[in-house]
């Protein structure tokens, strides 16, 4: 396979490494599985010689070169907060590589990115219509500007129609591990064996829902009612009521900002604290479902595997036991 990987202006250093240095893995442990797969890696850029975020100077060669390839990787840019961002991907200096993005679309090319360089996909509008992640912090800011993207904050990659998107920073690792697994499942094991690379199928243990929460004023509020009643039911419209907004108003809000529903949003923030709890104390399951308003440990322990893809052993990071249920040997 031909891949271009483009190396623009204050490119993530670590994205881009991440992308190179597993292909090249790839490449250097295809031939143990005797596939024949190989993946022809080109660095192509605007100029012969571009900067990255950290200040390195990395030789590329000629940008035409991406026409030829079946497959277009845009790395992040390094980038400070969603108004960085949106600045950045709608000027006139990201302009060449928004253009460079749709033509490859036009011509059939294959399109990856991870983390924030999906906005530039979006603002090149080769995701309307189609399903995509990012990194879960920037997701109120790309709900907002893209809204015809139907996106996904808690997946780590989503494939869609030849788009293929990935999360946080070092998501790129997880997409570059993706585009080998469309090949060869065999070999993308391989490669994350000896590199120690774990499979992250979902960001929402990553998420921090509050950190989601300050994009809007309504949403705000809502949370830090909550978090003050974690024990109690929940009522939405007594929350409503509590904030001084109607219910198709909160309803309206938290679906904007957070892509979800106001009752999604309380089982997260449980969810949240549930972890926090299994990973800093010895408290039983029972003890801890209670301390956020679950009654059975065992609708706590269904959503922590739904939400968090994790056992609640697995969360309890630490390795404390639980005093329900002694270490095992």
């Amino acid at each position: 396979m031909e891949i271009a990987v483009l190396v623009h202006g204050g490119v993530f250093d670590s994205g881009l490494a991440s992308i190179l240095d597993v292909l090249d893995q790839a490449n250097a442990m295809a031939g143990e599985l005797g596939d024949g797969l190989t993946w022809r890696v080109r660095k192509v850029g605007f100029h012969s010689e571009i900067r990255t975020g950290a200040g390195h100077l990395v030789a590329v060669e000629p940008v035409e070169c991406a026409e030829e390839t079946d497959l277009l990787i845009v790395p992040a840019r390094a980038g400070r907060g969603p108004e960085e961002v949106l600045a950045y991907v709608a000027g006139q200096e990201s302009l060449p590589v928004r253009n460079l993005i749709a033509q490859a679309r036009d011509r059939g090319t294959r399109i990856a990115s991870a983390c924030a360089g999906t906005f530039l996909l979006a603002e090149s509008r080769i995701l309307d219509g189609l399903r995509a992640t990012t990194t879960w912090w920037l997701s109120p800011a790309f709900r907002g500007r893209y809204p015809g993207v139907h996106l996904d904050e808690s997946r780590m990659v989503v494939s869609s129609d030849g788009v293929t998107t990935a999360g946080a920073a070092f998501g790129h690792v997880d997409l570059t591990l993706a585009i080998i697994r469309e090949s060869s499942p065999a070999l993308a094991d391989l490669v994350a064996r000896y590199l120690i690379l774990d499979e992250r199928p979902s960001q929402s243990v990553y998420t921090i829902p509050s950190a989601l929460a300050q994009s809007d004023p309504t949403v705000s509020a809502f949370e830090r009612w909550v978090r003050e009643r974690m024990t109690e039911p929940i009522s939405i419209p007594e929350a409503a009521r509590a904030i001084g907004v109607t219910e198709r108003t909160l309803q309206r809000s938290v679906q904007r900002t957070l892509g979800t529903s106001p009752i999604r949003f309380v089982q997260d923030l449980r969810i949240e604290q549930a972890s926090h709890l299994l990973r800093t104390t010895e408290l039983s399951l029972e003890t801890i479902a209670r301390k956020v308003g679950y009654e059975h440990p065992n609708t706590l322990r269904v959503l922590l595997r739904e939400r968090t893809g994790k056992t609640t052993g697995a969360l309890r990071g630490n390795g404390l036991p639980t005093k329900a249920a002694p270490a095992q040997i």
